[in-house]
């Protein structure tokens, strides 16, 4: 998914100059790093041909030109066939509908999605391998995701206080994503282990299923959009066990804000 509005980065960035190249950049997974400056996104769209992918669908705005000439010009592996879907905004929008709808938009416009299993994820998280790779294992549920120990990240308390968490089963399956829980309430989150288990964004799903809640997903009253977790929530309460929590314990590199692109300097 790399269709979403840059606007926390660029709020974030203090020098008018930064702002100004911003300008020109739609999307996060567009800002150039590492050793080589190429987007984010290569270095993403990487681990998952490592991991064993063959097809690649980016989720983008309307004005997806830097994406068609990123894959016009050969960004991506040789070995990677890349499509593009548009997440069109609806007629008396200025921004796109959230996640959810954009996710059904891409099944809309390739119903071969609806037809078998796919991951999606953000495009601005830098997901392992290892993470890209558990999503494609055999598996005793049609949908899976990362649940992630927290204690595994790198980042501040009051950040990881901003992700979402998750109720997961004692057979470890996902009963919940609770976005932003009160602080009083996240001991009763923790997994069997005592671990505090993280959504990052990272699904597997089985098309046909998941397809309806995505259509049927109800508008969040605060954000005003259609998110993906909510979609997954009243999945999980019609199927209790249609959802497998594959655990991890890692760092997930992430671009929010702009000390966020000093830490990925050293990628080659």
């Amino acid at each position: 998914m790399v269709g979403g509005a840059s606007s926390r980065m660029k709020r974030s960035l203090k020098a008018r100059e930064e702002r100004t190249i911003m300008d020109h950049i739609p999307h996060k997974s567009l800002i150039p790093v590492g050793k080589k400056g190429y987007p984010f996104l290569y270095y993403l769209v990487r681990n998952a041909v490592e991991a064993g992918y063959t097809k690649l669908y980016l989720i983008t705005s309307p004005e997806n030109t830097a994406f068609q000439q990123l894959k016009d010009q050969g960004m991506f592996s040789k070995d990677l066939e890349v499509h593009l879907a548009v997440q069109e905004v609806p007629v008396g929008r200025q921004k796109p509908l959230g996640t959810a709808d954009a996710l059904q938009q891409c099944l809309d416009q390739y119903p071969e999605l609806q037809r078998t299993t796919f991951t999606v994820c953000n495009g601005d998280n830098l997901y392992s391998v290892g993470a890209l790779k558990d999503l494609r294992k055999d598996r005793k549920a049609p949908h899976a995701l990362i649940s992630y120990g927290s204690s595994g990240f790198e980042y501040t308390e009051e950040r990881i206080a901003k992700f979402a968490v998750m109720d997961i089963s004692s057979d470890g399956f996902l009963r919940q994503i609770i976005e932003k829980p009160d602080v009083e309430d996240v001991p009763q989150y923790k997994d069997t282990t005592g671990e505090l288990r993280v959504s990052m964004n990272i699904f597997s799903f089985f098309g046909a299923e998941v397809y309806p809640y995505l259509k049927n997903c109800p508008m969040d009253p605060v954000r005003n959009e259609k998110e993906l977790p909510k979609a997954v929530g009243m999945l999980v309460a019609d199927h209790p066990k249609a959802v497998l929590c594959i655990p991890r314990s890692e760092h997930i590199p992430d671009l929010t804000d702009a000390n966020d692109i000093q830490l990925f300097k050293n990628l080659d």
